[in-house]
Order: structure tokens, then sequence, then C-alpha cells
């Protein structure tokens, strides 16, 4: 593999294309070394889900470099910033993987809906403080029932409860991304009046599930 520094990688990725090719295929080479080190802690390499998975990411990858080569500020090495996109992908990719069977309708159910993140931790609360949160949790789910459309319900649960992508609960609930959004915002705008009108500040209900 031909090393390069910054200047050169930016020159060689704009060149024509037998200069852009080889570049290009030095830049898969950084990407494979990198990506089993980067991801081991999601994904181990002899996961037989990972060369795959490695493939994806890096043609995902390169495709991104070039088209934001112009973004690039030289503030590190060129195949650090490279390698970070990398990463970034092959985490979206998980999530999208790790998602991609699970319906929105088994979010809506009791079991899916009855542990928000913030909730968890490593050390359980004690009485006291576990019934302040499981009441607190009932307070809000109250207030979602009572405020929201049955998809904003449903995105918010899948979105903020659970962590689903974006991506795919757009894509189980037919709408395009933006929609989506539009649709979250409305949500917690809701939520927040709902809120206020009953005293609840959202510093109080996150110091109900802060670690003490």
């Amino acid at each position: 593999m031909n090393t390069r520094a910054n200047a050169e990688w930016l020159a060689d990725l704009r060149a024509d294309e037998k200069i852009r090719d080889a570049a290009l295929l030095d830049l898969r080479a950084v990407i494979a070394t990198g990506l089993p080190y980067a991801l081991s802690n999601w994904l181990s390499p002899s996961d037989p889900q990972f060369d795959a998975l490695a493939e994806d990411v890096t043609q995902e990858t390169l495709l991104k470099v070039i088209k934001h080569l112009d973004s690039f500020e030289g503030r590190s090495q060129f195949t650090t910033w490279v390698q970070k996109i990398a990463v970034r992908v092959a985490l979206t990719e998980l999530r999208r993987r790790r998602w991609k069977d699970v319906s929105l309708d088994s979010l809506m159910t009791e079991e899916g809906e009855e542990s928000m993140p913030m909730a968890q931790s490593n050390t359980a609360p004690d009485p006291a403080r576990a019934a302040e949160q499981s009441e607190m949790m009932a307070m809000l789910e109250r207030l979602m029932a009572e405020e929201m459309t049955e998809k904003q319900r449903m995105a918010m649960i899948a979105v903020r409860v659970n962590g689903m992508p974006i991506e795919e609960v757009a894509r189980q609930m037919g709408m395009e991304r933006n929609a989506l959004y539009k649709l979250l915002h409305d949500a917690r705008l809701k939520l927040k009046k709902r809120m206020e009108r009953e005293g609840l500040t959202p510093e109080e209900v996150l110091a109900a599930f802060e670690s003490r």
C-alpha cells in the first residue's frame, strides 16, 4: 500500500481515473485494516457476519469519502478521518440489522414499553428509589397515551424509548425521514406542554433516574 500525506490523498482522489482508482484501492486496505479493532466491542472479526459487514461498510465509506472530500479540514491524518467515517457507517449498519426483524407492533406491547433507557442502571436502586422511578414512568406513559396520537406514540416509543434507528422506524411506518422527524417534534411539544400543565419539568423527570 502506498503511503501518502494528507495533500497527496486529496490530490490522488481528485485525479484522473487511473490514479484515483489506485488511491481508492489503498484506502480500501486502510479501512479493512482498521475495522476489526474498531468494531471489536460490537462484533468479533471471527463472527460469520463480519466479512459481509466489512465489505458493505467499506463500499459505503468510500462513497461518503469521495462525496465529502471538501469537508476534510486537515486537523487529523486523512486516514484517521476516513476510519472514523467507517466506524460510524458500521455502527449504523449494525443497529439497522439488529432492528430489521423487530416490528413496531411488538414495541407497543406492555413488555416492550416497560423500560426506558434512562431508567437502566448498573446498580439496582433502593426500594424507595425504585418506587419513585416506577411512579414517574407510569405518569409519563399516561401522559403519552392521553396527549399523543397513536402514530406519534408508536414513533416515540420506538425511537425515544427503545432506541430503534430513525431509518427503520420510517421504513416500517411508510414515512419519509423528514416527515418522521416532524411527527416526533410535534409529539415532544405535546408532551412538554402537558408536563407543564401537570407542574412537571424535564429536569424533575431526569432527576428521578439519575444515579445518586
